[in-house]
This record gives C-alpha cells, sequence and structure tokens, in this order.
C-alpha cells in the first residue's frame, strides 16, 4: 500500500526544513528580546542560539555529511563549513542565522515550487469525481475509473466534461480556454468533438465516449505533470557543475581573507555570504514555471530536458501528413468541361456528396460552404456496384466516381477528362456526360510557409526538410508550398531512423511528427515533438505533445525555452555575482558574519522573484505570422 504523499521522505523533509526554519527564526527573535529588551547576560541570551545549533544544526550537518560521503561535493558544504567555523569562534549568532538561512532556503524553495506549479495542481483539483451516464433508460452517476468508451454521458449546464468525446445531442458552448489558453467559448452541436476539462455552458449536452478518463486529454496532463515534477533536468546538473566549481572558489577567497588579515571572523564573514543558495534555488524554480505555462498553452513537457536543447538545435525535420498539412484532404482544383461552370458542378456535387460518408464528401461540401454555395436537395441516393455515387440532383442525373470507372463507361464527353495529376481525384457526370474533374491534396497549414520561413532568422535553424512516408510527388507538391528544398519520400520508419541518426551526429535536431510511424525517428531526435493527438505511441516517444494541430504552438514553446533559460541563467548566475561582490565586502572587513547572512538572504529573495517570471506569459510568446 502506498504511503501518502505527506509521508514521502521528500515531503518530510521539507516540513523538517520549515519546522527548522521557524524555530531559528524564533530563536533568533528571542535572543534579541533577551540581550537587547531585558539585557540578560551572555549565559542566558545563548541559549535559543545554542538550541537552534544543536537541533536544528546538526541535523543539517549529518545531511551534508552524508552527500560528502557520496562524492557530492556541492555549495551546501559552504554552509556547513560556515555552520563549523562560527561555533568555533563563538559566533553563535552567525550560526544560528546560516542553519535559518539553509533550511529557509529549502523551505523558501518548496514553497517557490509549489507556487511556480499552482496552475498544474489547479487542474487536477477541477476534475470531476463523478460522471452522469446513461444506461437503459436510467441515469446513473458513475466514478470515471468506470467510463468505457462508448458510453452515453450527459453533462451537465456549468460542469466540467469529465472524458473527450462527440456531442450527440444539445447546442451549446464550452470554455475550453482553461486548457488551450485561447479566450473563446467554443460552439458545440451534434457531431462536435469535445475534451475533458472543459466547462459546459448553459446548456446539457449528451456525449458519447472516445476515450476513457484515464486516456483522456486531461488525464494525461496530469500524469505529464507528475513525470516532469520527478525528472531532474539538464540545467539542474549544469548547476551542480557551477556550484562544483563556486565552492573551491568560495573557500579559497575566504582562507585568503582570514591568512591575509589573520582574522579567522573574516574567513567566516565570507563563507557566510558565499552559500549560493540562487544557484540551488533559481534553476529548478523557473523550469517548474516554464512546464506550468506551457500546460497552460496547451504544450504538454514530458522531458524538461527539452526546455533548455531545444534552443540548441539548428536542423528541423518535419513529417508531412498531419504536421505541415492538416492531415485531411481538400479540393484544391476544380477542372470543368466546356459549357459547365464551377458554380453549377460544386453545388450538385455538394447536394449528393451531403449523403456520403466517404473521405472526400467532406472536402466537396467545406469547398461549397466556403465559396458560398447552397446544396440542392438530392434523391433516389445510391451506390450501385461498379458506378460509385449515384443520384437525382435538382433535376439532374448525377454520378460522382472514380477516373478509371467512367472511362470504362465510355461516356460522351470523356475525351475532356485532363490528364492524370497527383494527389487524389474524382470525376463527375451530370445526365450521362463528363461534367468535371475534382482533385484533392492533404493542404498545408496555412501558417506552414511562415512557420519554416522565420525559423532561420528567429530560430536559428539552418537545415529544415521533410521526412515522409507518403509518395514523392506529394512531398515535393507541399515542399514546394511551404518553402522546402530537402526532402526524403517514401520512407519507412526504419529509414527515418536512419536518416534522423546521421543528421544528429551532425548538429542537433527537431523531429516534429505525429503518426506511429515517426516514434522511431522521434525518439533518435535531440527533440522529438509530437503534434495533435492522433497517437498515443508518438506521444510517448516525444519530449513536447502539442495538444493542438497547430505550429503556432510550437513557435511558442521555443519561445518559452528560450526565456526559461535566461531567466534561470539570469537568475543563478546573477544572484553568484552579487555573492562575489559580498565575499569581497567580508575580505576586506566590511561586513561581518551577521551582516553578511542578512545580504545573502536578501539576494535569495531576489533571485527567486527573478526565476518566478517564468511561470507568467511574456508580452509575445510567438513571432511569425501564423495567417
Amino acid at each position: 500500500m502506498p504511503h501518502p504523499s505527506w509521508l514521502s521522505p521528500a515531503a518530510l523533509w521539507q516540513r523538517k526544513s520549515t519546522v527548522i526554519a521557524a524555530f531559528s527564526l524564533a530563536a533568533v527573535l528571542v535572543y534579541l528580546v533577551l540581550r537587547f529588551g531585558l539585557r540578560r547576560p551572555a549565559a542566558i541570551y545563548d541559549l535559543p542560539l545554542l538550541a537552534t545549533l544543536l537541533l536544528g544544526g546538526l541535523p543539517m550537518l549529518y545531511e551534508l555529511l552524508c552527500k560528502l560521503l557520496k562524492g557530492e561535493f556541492n555549495s551546501d558544504l559552504l554552509g556547513g563549513i560556515s555552520m563549523i567555523t562560527s561555533v568555533i569562534l563563538g559566533e553563535y549568532l552567525a550560526g544560528s542565522i546560516i542553519v535559518l538561512m539553509l533550511a529557509g532556503g529549502e523551505a523558501l524553495e518548496s514553497y517557490a515550487l509549489r507556487s511556480a506549479s499552482s496552475v498544474l495542481a489547479a487542474l487536477a483539483k477541477r476534475m470531476p469525481s463523478l460522471a452522469h451516464r446513461k444506461q437503459a433508460g436510467e441515469m446513473l452517476d458513475v466514478a470515471l475509473a468506470d467510463i468505457a468508451v462508448g458510453d452515453t454521458l450527459v453533462v451537465y449546464p456549468h460542469e466540467i466534461c469529465p472524458a473527450d468525446g462527440v456531442v450527440l445531442a444539445g447546442h451549446g458552448v464550452m470554455d475550453e480556454s482553461y486548457l488551450t489558453g485561447e479566450p473563446f467559448q467554443i460552439t458545440k452541436t451534434s457531431g462536435s468533438s469535445v475534451i475533458s476539462g472543459a466547462v459546459n455552458g448553459e446548456s446539457a449536452l449528451t456525449i458519447r465516449t472516445t476515450r476513457r478518463a484515464a486516456d483522456s486529454r486531461y488525464a494525461k496532463i496530469m500524469e505529464v505533470m507528475r513525470e516532469s515534477e520527478s525528472k531532474r533536468p539538464q540545467l539542474q546538473r549544469l548547476g551542480d557543475r557551477l556550484g562544483a566549481i563556486y565552492t573551491p572558489v568560495a573557500l579559497g577567497v575566504a582562507l585568503l581573507a582570514w591568512a591575509v588579515s589573520g582574522e579567522a571572523v573574516r574567513f567566516l564573514a565570507v563563507l557566510v555570504i558565499a552559500t549560493p543558495c540562487p544557484l540551488l534555488l533559481a534553476i529548478p524554480i523557473a523550469i517548474i514555471g516554464s512546464i506550468s505555462l506551457c500546460a497552460r498553452r496547451a504544450i504538454i513537457v514530458k522531458s524538461p530536458v527539452v526546455l533548455e536543447q531545444i534552443a540548441e538545435c539548428r536542423t528541423a525535420i518535419f513529417d508531412k501528413t498531419g504536421t505541415l498539412t492538416y492531415g485531411e484532404p481538400k479540393l484544391t482544383e476544380l477542372i470543368t468541361a466546356t459549357g459547365v461552370t464551377r458554380t453549377e458542378v460544386l453545388a450538385l456535387a455538394a447536394g449528393l456528396e451531403r449523403y456520403s460518408k466517404h473521405p472526400l464528401a467532406r472536402a466537396v461540401l467545406a469547398a461549397a460552404q466556403e465559396s458560398g454555395i447552397a446544396f440542392p436537395e438530392a434523391a433516389q441516393v445510391g451506390e450501385p456496384p461498379g458506378q460509385g455515387l449515384v443520384g437525382t440532383v435538382a433535376g439532374h442525373a448525377l454520378q460522382i466516381t472514380s477516373r478509371a470507372k467512367l472511362l470504362a463507361q465510355r461516356i460522351p464527353g470523356i475525351k475532356q477528362l485532363p490528364p492524370l495529376a497527383g494527389g487524389l481525384e474524382c470525376v463527375v457526370a451530370v445526365d450521362g456526360r463528363f461534367a468535371a474533374s475534382l482533385r484533392f491534396r492533404d493542404a498545408p497549414r496555412a501558417e506552414s510557409k511562415s512557420f519554416v520561413k522565420h525559423l532561420g532568422p528567429k530560430h536559428q535553424f539552418g537545415h529544415v526538410m521533410i521526412v515522409s512516408g507518403d509518395r514523392e510527388s506529394e512531398v515535393h507538391y507541399l515542399a514546394e508550398q511551404v518553402g522546402i528544398t530537402e526532402i526524403y519520400a517514401e520512407k519507412s520508419p526504419e529509414e527515418k531512423l536512419a536518416i534522423v541518426r546521421a543528421e544528429t551526429v551532425k548538429a542537433k535536431t527537431l523531429y516534429v511528427g505525429d503518426g506511429i510511424n515517426d516514434a522511431p525517428a522521434m525518439m533518435a531526435a535531440t527533440v522529438g515533438m509530437a503534434i495533435g493527438q492522433n497517437s498515443d505511441v508518438t506521444a510517448e516517444a516525444a519530449g513536447v505533445v502539442i495538444m493542438d494541430n497547430s505550429l503556432e504552438k510550437v513557435d511558442e514553446f521555443m519561445h518559452i525555452s528560450r526565456r526559461m533559460r535566461t531567466i534561470a541563467l539570469q537568475s543563478a548566475v546573477g544572484g553568484m555575482v552579487l555573492s562575489v561582490l559580498g565575499m569581497l565586502f567580508a575580505a576586506t572587513g566590511h561586513l561581518d558574519p551577521v551582516s553578511g547572512a542578512i545580504a545573502q538572504e536578501i539576494i535569495d529573495v531576489l533571485a527567486v522573484l527573478n526565476a518566478l517570471r517564468a511561470a507568467f506569459p511574456p508580452k509575445v510568446i510567438h513571432d511569425f505570422d501564423g495567417a
């Protein structure tokens, strides 16, 4: 049976640090009252300080000794040496302030990390515990764990949607801003998709679940949040390396100050202000804050290391379908026979296709809607073997079928059929004569061209390429549309993997894809990014998951990452620089140990406050024209 979270070792240590910090602060206040208020003798006013060093300092020294025996030589050791030196020199107040500083730093880190991830914590609290399931004409309240794919649920007004699904009945709006970051009320009607975590509006909606609650978008965010917070990112290791250099330097300055002045108290003063809490606190706070900001923007950071690595990537590799394209066919060309207009053919075709379940039917309907063409009524709709879709529309006999089937019928006007081209095609016959050829392609996203164009100037990508399993003609067509010159088409997952590995040897790589066949290549790249929600396998392989089908979110992640790195280094290095200046003042006798401890606390607060900025969105979060 798992222990409650408050009994975990990390939670207990954080609680112990908070208790020690509170006790140390109280002891220092009692000392000040006894010495300066009541003017008691040293034997009395030193008692609370000795209690602090005994009850708070010894446990901390034990922890530091354990780290030292494990070979973990980091900046915490400065605090331990300072504490021991203060006792030897009889500087009990300075020693107590060091205990307060180290324990307070632990407590401050715990509080700051909780504050930085407050958005994610709020997500967990918002999720309902029950769902309303329709079953055999009855309404039953069931636990989220009991929801199955295909269940019929009712989401009442102002309730939170418990699982991803599709609307069966009802008409209303849902607020998805908490998940997507976009401040819009999204209209929902029969056939609309809904996502778990969205807040329903004024009307009840009946939905059919497409995922279990545990597999839905909301649950995935929470699962990834826990995984992200438990991982130790590379930037944190960079902080350890900086600390390993900083510690001997600080010891050297302290020893030199002692040797030159002959005053051991200067050694203590230097070590007190040298304790690099900014280095230990600022970097993890900036990372967790950035993960929180990403989650609010529908960007799930599965591996915090990618927040550092993305800024160093110089090669961008894209899959084609569903990544640079919408992943669905669109009508791109309509070639009519002599005497037939585009509007006429599109209206008739849409009138018939509205009754079809063919994948191209939706593209025809969308094209007619975009052109403002009304759909005439169709009758006698059917799909006879070998003829495709047939029916009567506005008094005309209509047939929509393939090129091969129409050629086999040898109908009048067939000689006007244009030559075969790339993409998908269907042909239309009206009243027994060839009328038009409708050509479809997986159209590039509206923002693809501008996104690709800005990768070099704004993000220093020197190499952009497409690696796809699609036909070469289709990949060439897309590459021309979006402005990419290097392509690899008709590649298997194994071939994609080999290409990505070869490119990653030359420079750090970003791979963006959405299908299962992208998973191996995604894992081989420096940064693997899954866009959309088409494959759980891809999401597992990726370091970053873009929940919305939008390249704008990819750009947002790059900006959040760059800003996180800047803030983390700014806080850590800035704090260290201030500490070094303080060390010089202490070494020359201008700061005593107590004043040095107070100065170090001020530096800590400044560094932490600056690091917390990473959790809040900047004024500009993407910088390309997505239109």
